[in-house]
């Protein structure tokens, strides 16, 4: 008799529990569509045998995607991405929220696919690598806004795939990044930043906006008449795409939508409305937040050597910034955690934003430009003359400050925090290689009170026998070291630096070190072409070139007294002739890119 009420005691029991659970299932399923945990779309594209079993198993797809990672784990070691890529798509529709798929989905079309195709082809490999950043940026994190795994993988993308010089084509990445950007960002001041960020973000706070209808009340009547003028403005989901592309060129469109362009010139509402699309194309396509850009100008953007009051912004055409963005939003999300425990994929994100703080230092200044090249024609099979598009990425003193304070930020941050101790004492040897760079970059630049400060830094914080030394001593040992092992971005500061500092030398007729560094910059500059230059992927411009750019950063840094940059300006009008007709055909040639482009003159 006991066995039996226990028995009917614990179906009795079990019973209500399972009606107890059947209650909460309906606010259950409520708060997983709310979470967007449900994952009911339909795979497409899929064989019968998988479609099939996607539906008949329901509960058992994680053993399909098992199976799935399995296989696209064997076809990438045998190399067949393509095929992997395939099953990899798959697998990130069966389970959206498995973060290191939609890292390998990426990382295979960005690094392994984009590869697979020949050099010779660039726009091809540059479609690659723009899926991989694209399904990472458009497709995973929406749907796992809280996993930085996603925004590490993302910032590393544009960092180091675009950013770096491990790609043959990565040249071509730059410009067509930087071509990309320039009609939304290039050249702008900190205040356009700002405007950005008050823009309304759809098309509907636009119409709302009572800003807008007070002082533009035409902006319906501008919309009306492009749509008048060309029916594809009919077509609100692409009339941002169009209106920047007619604004950019208006050859593409008919001639009534340029002339409904010129009727509105001088109007405040094109202004606005101009304002309203670069926002609007920043959101949407690239789904980057202006209020985030301007925090990141804020903290990070170039110290004004003129009036450190006036902030200045990034330069958003360059790679690294976009690496930032995504590195700061994906350490934001995790911030907001209240539980959280410190993870390496936080540690290497951070490590990233402070690489692109040394890249903007290393090469930030991005300077984009037309060359004649050797090609074949197609059609005659002969060689000839063409224009091609060249970019040179130069060092930027201004951005020392910054990066200098987000390493300390970094270290501050890791230190006393569960950090293990090779982990904190790589992110110091960082620190510590970055100012003694710093030291001799800005010494062979002619500043050498700064190259004092920094070299002092060192003595403070890593106290080392090579850092007692003198200042010049030290420099004249550390030339040694990096002639010894020179790279494509210690070559690029050698000789940068030293030209400037030939330039400063000339300036105060000082002409025996003057002919003395400008030499020595071109002998680095031979000696890194021998032994490491190519025609894809580290090669310097011409010297010309680089002594040309040398003698503009010259001229717009304002750490140097305005008498020294006119006493240049005086000796090369009188002794080089050449030289200035140089400069004069530079500066026609900014005009004329500053006129297409609305960028200011550097």
């Amino acid at each position: 008799m006991r066995d039996t009420v226990v028995t009917v005691v614990c179906v009795i029991l079990a019973a209500a529990l399972l009606a107890a659970a059947g209650m909460q299932l309906d606010y259950i399923n409520a708060q997983r569509r709310d979470m967007r945990l449900t994952i009911a779309d339909p795979i497409k594209g899929a064989p019968p045998s998988l479609a099939f079993a996607t539906a008949a198993m329901g509960a058992f797809r994680g053993l399909v995607v098992d199976i799935l990672w399995i296989r696209a784990d064997q076809l990438k070691e045998q190399g067949q991405f393509f095929d992997a890529r395939q099953l990899a798509e798959w697998i990130t529709t069966l389970q959206p929220r498995f973060a290191s798929v939609w890292v390998f989905h990426a990382w295979n079309m960005a690094y392994n696919i984009s590869v697979a195709i020949p050099a010779t082809q660039p726009e091809q490999r540059w479609k690659w690598v723009r899926n991989g950043y694209e399904l990472l940026r458009d497709r995973g994190i929406p749907l796992n806004p809280g996993n930085i795994e996603l925004y590490r993988e993302l910032a590393r993308i544009f960092q180091q795939k675009v950013g770096g010089v491990s790609d043959d084509c990565h040249k071509y990445y730059k410009i067509q990044l930087a071509r990309e950007m320039e009609p939304l960002v290039g050249g702008r001041d900190f205040a356009y930043f700002e405007a950005l960020a008050a823009t309304p973000a759809a098309w509907n706070h636009l119409l709302q906006d009572p800003n807008v209808a007070a002082v533009d009340p035409n902006i319906l009547d501008l919309m009306a008449a492009l749509q008048a003028a060309d029916p594809t403005f009919t077509d609100r989901d692409r009339f941002v795409a169009n209106y920047l592309a007619l604004r950019q060129n208006a050859s593409r469109f008919p001639p009534a939508a340029g002339q409904t362009i010129d009727a509105f010139r001088g109007a405040q509402v094109l202004d606005r409305f101009d304002l309203f699309a670069r926002a609007y194309a920043l959101r949407t396509v690239w789904k980057m937040e202006p209020a985030v850009m301007v925090d990141l100008n804020k903290r990070y953007g170039p110290t004004n050597f003129a009036d450190p009051n006036v902030p200045l912004p990034l330069d958003w055409r360059h790679p690294a910034c976009h690496a930032m963005y995504w590195g700061l939003t994906g350490l934001r999300e995790v911030a907001k955690r209240q539980d959280r425990e410190l993870e390496n994929n936080e540690v290497n994100t951070d490590r990233i934003m402070g690489h692109c703080i040394q890249d903007l230092f290393r090469g930030g200044k991005f300077h984009l430009y037309e060359e004649m090249v050797d090609v074949v024609d197609d059609q005659t099979g002969q060689t000839v003359q063409a224009p091609a598009a060249q970019v040179f990425m130069r060092p930027d003193l201004r951005m020392f400050d910054p990066y200098n304070r987000i390493l300390h930020e970094v270290i501050d941050k890791y230190t006393g925090e569960g950090l293990d101790s090779g982990s904190l004492e790589s992110l110091q040897a960082g620190h510590r290689n970055m100012l003694r760079n710093a030291v001799l970059l800005f010494y062979q630049s002619g500043h050498e009170a700064k190259a004092q400060e920094i070299l002092a830094e060192l003595r403070r914080r890593y106290p080392r026998e090579e850092f007692s030394v003198p200042l010049v001593e030290y420099c004249r040992n550390r030339m040694k070291e990096e002639f010894d092992s020179i790279g494509i971005h210690d070559a690029k500061e050698q000789v940068i630096a030293m030209l400037r500092e030939a330039y400063f030398r000339y300036a105060i007729r000082d002409d025996d070190a003057a002919f003395g560094r400008e030499k020595l910059a071109r002998q680095v500059y031979d000696y890194y072409q021998s032994q490491h230059g190519d025609e894809y992927r580290i090669d310097l411009p011409d010297f010309g070139r680089m002594k040309l750019t040398a003698l503009q950063d010259f001229f717009a840094d304002e750490q140097y007294p305005p008498k020294f940059r006119q006493n240049l300006i005086v000796r090369i009008k009188i002794e080089r002739p050449d030289l200035a007709e140089q400069l004069a055909q530079q500066e026609r040639l900014w005009l004329q890119e500053s006129q297409t482009s609305g960028r200011p003159t550097p």
